[in-house]
């Protein structure tokens, strides 16, 4: 019964997210591309860790693009990651944790309390610069940057 009613709110609202990615000048082909084929670019994973960096480099992403990224945490603190803003300016498509995949109407940050992974795929909308940090940090290294083109 709930794959039914998942399935079919999944079924309705690629139709609404395919017209508001055409809003923003990018083809509704183009941008389900990688939905109906499974075909999300593979990005680097973000490393939520007390002693290693979040990310090696920035991201470089074309709007209207299908990714999905891993945010591996290693357990040796309880670490979130942030970025509303960026969160604001993709499509959520589905995060995976432990084989379950939620499908959320938003999200503002993922709080990790041991170590695991979060797969997050989304479509990359808004064109911009965007940063996704540790909450309550300010060093380079506890920050990942997203340009989106």
């Amino acid at each position: 019964m709930q794959k039914t009613t998942t399935s079919r709110i999944h079924r309705l609202l690629i139709p609404i997210v395919i017209s508001l990615i055409g809003m923003f000048g990018i083809g509704p082909v183009q941008a389900a591309a990688g939905l109906f084929s499974g075909g999300a670019t593979a990005l680097p994973p973000l490393t939520l860790s007390v002693v290693t960096p979040l990310a090696k480099a920035p991201y470089e992403l074309e709007s209207g693009k299908y990714y999905k990224i891993d945010i591996v945490c290693d357990g040796s603190g309880e670490l979130a990651l942030g970025g509303a803003e960026f969160f604001r300016n993709i499509w959520i498509d589905e995060i995976i944790i432990n084989d379950i995949e939620i499908r959320p109407l938003g999200l503002s940050s993922l709080e990790f309390d041991d170590e695991g992974t979060a797969t997050i795929k989304f479509i990359a909308i808004r064109p911009g610069n965007f940063v996704v940090r540790i909450p309550g940090t300010t060093g380079e290294s506890q920050r990942a940057l997203f340009n989106i083109r």
